[in-house]
């Protein structure tokens, strides 16, 4: 089976700009840079508008999901950074590694989130076990020499998050801004909240880094030691459904400016790896299958497992079953779902005689998220934790896999990658025996200051919010 693209739902050719002059409608104001012919060509030139990407060979930009941040909002800077994300800087570090000078060699580990890893078994026709193993094997073949699942940084991510919402709801009548908690994990929801939403929002954020910028901290952190390295002696590059994990890897708190290095160097999506297996000229048959990488260096493979939620690492889940046993010593066995305006508008609650004791909500894409907002400012939040994602449908629709014709996400395609999803049996992040050696070995334990910095951040607030949004 050849590894081309031409007639999937997915395809790398380039999108054209439209041509769009009507307010950004996710802004407080006026986007300056969308009110103006001038501003339009710089859009088209930048290559990005309305959540769409010009993409070439050289340069891969920036796709800002659902529009929740127009690049009015990327600074120079940022854009800049963010346009280095492509197959050439992967390029450029192998033929690096190539030359006579060992000075400028790189160590090349890749980490691949688990939502990109059904895309690759469609792709391959096969399961998601026997595609990561493909992917592997094609990812050795070029150069790299390390390849890393991001779940054990996702079961980080997942317990600090229910940690921190146990100690946020026991100060919730001494702390205003206790509750609700908001997740953390998505990008363009935390860009959006930081530059439009603003200090009444911010503060609600939780604090545990995503998964991305966790595997970030261990890759140059722990695996950087064990192997005596120097983090900046190593070329990190994550692979992601979601165009926006570029821009949050060119975040300033991720960069070390002594060494000069950031936890993520570079992040491709799943269609950008595909694209370079299309280079190659090989085919699934042609590549060997090489199993995943652990940071303990072992090599016994334990199986491929995923966290609950339909398409996503299921934060509100795992915290929901948490927050029930820890604060009222109630065992949840499944998760019943009231479906409010779609299925990417959900709550849950947790009930005992009649008082609701905990209600959660699931808000995915940018209309549900304009509606939440608009609760928020009529102060009606009932929620103690909302699950928030930008793409519809979950991290899965990422359309850095699932975009098909005109801009949308391919349904079809995101049903099969459901699917697969779901088939990976589910491991509870506090069973992973992975996790709690990493808890002691590398963090020195749940509560230590290297366990904060490694596996906390703050998100700070860039606009003034609407005077009338109350909680």
């Amino acid at each position: 089976m050849a590894l081309n693209i031409s007639g999937a739902p997915y395809t790398m050719s380039e999108v054209s700009i439209g041509r769009k002059k009507e307010k950004c409608e996710n802004c407080t104001k006026q986007c300056n840079k969308k009110q103006s012919d001038e501003g339009i060509n710089s859009l088209q030139e930048k290559g990005v508008a309305t959540g769409e990407v010009k993409e070439s060979t050289s340069v891969q930009q920036v796709l800002l999901s659902a529009c929740l941040a127009c690049d009015g909002c990327v600074s120079e800077n940022e854009d800049q950074r963010i346009s280095q994300q492509n197959l050439d800087e992967i390029n450029h570090v192998l033929a690096l590694n190539k030359k006579c000078d060992t000075s400028k060699h790189k160590i090349l580990v890749v980490s691949v989130c688990p939502q990109s890893l059904p895309f690759f078994a469609i792709k391959f026709q096969l399961d998601v076990p026997a595609a990561a193993k493909k992917l592997c094997g094609f990812l050795k073949s070029v150069g790299v020499h390390y390849v890393f699942d991001t779940t054990v940084a996702a079961s980080f991510s997942i317990l600090e998050s229910q940690r921190e919402f146990v100690q946020r709801y026991r100060r919730k009548l001494h702390n205003s801004n206790a509750m609700p908690v908001f997740t953390s994990s998505c990008p363009g929801w935390i860009r959006y909240a930081e530059r439009v939403l603003g200090s009444l929002v911010t503060p609600h954020i939780c604090t545990a880094r995503s998964p991305q910028q966790i595997m970030g901290s261990l890759v140059k952190d722990f695996f950087a030691r064990q192997q005596k390295l120097t983090p900046d002696q190593i070329f990190h590059v994550v692979v992601s459904p979601c165009f926006d994990k570029k821009l949050e890897a060119v975040r300033e708190e991720f960069y070390n400016s002594i060494l000069e290095t950031r936890d993520v160097d570079c992040v491709l999506t799943s269609g950008e790896i595909l694209h370079l297996m299309e280079q190659s000229k090989v085919t699934v048959e042609e590549v060997d299958s090489a199993p995943l990488d652990h940071v303990f260096g072992e090599t016994s493979d334990p199986g491929m497992t995923r966290h609950e939620g339909r398409g996503s690492e299921g934060f509100l889940e795992h915290i929901f079953k948490h927050a029930a046993k820890e604060l009222f010593g109630i065992d949840v066995q499944e998760i019943v779902y009231k479906t409010l305006r779609n299925r990417d508008f959900q709550e849950v609650a947790l009930e005992r005689d009649g008082e609701t004791l905990l209600q959660f909500a699931a808000v995915y894409g940018f209309r549900n998220i304009q509606t939440l907002v608009h609760r928020m400012r009529k102060g009606k939040v009932p929620y103690q934790l909302v699950e928030v994602l930008s793409c519809p449908g979950g991290c899965l629709s990422g359309r850095g896999q699932a975009e098909g014709e005109g801009g949308r996400p391919d349904r079809t395609l995101v049903q099969q990658m459901e699917e697969h999803y779901s088939s990976l049996p589910v491991r509870l992040p506090e069973s992973n025996p992975e996790v709690q050696r990493l808890y002691q070995d590398w963090l020195d334990c749940h509560d230590s200051p290297h366990a904060q910095q490694c596996l906390h951040t703050q998100y700070k607030n860039h606009t003034q919010p609407p005077s009338d949004m109350q909680w």
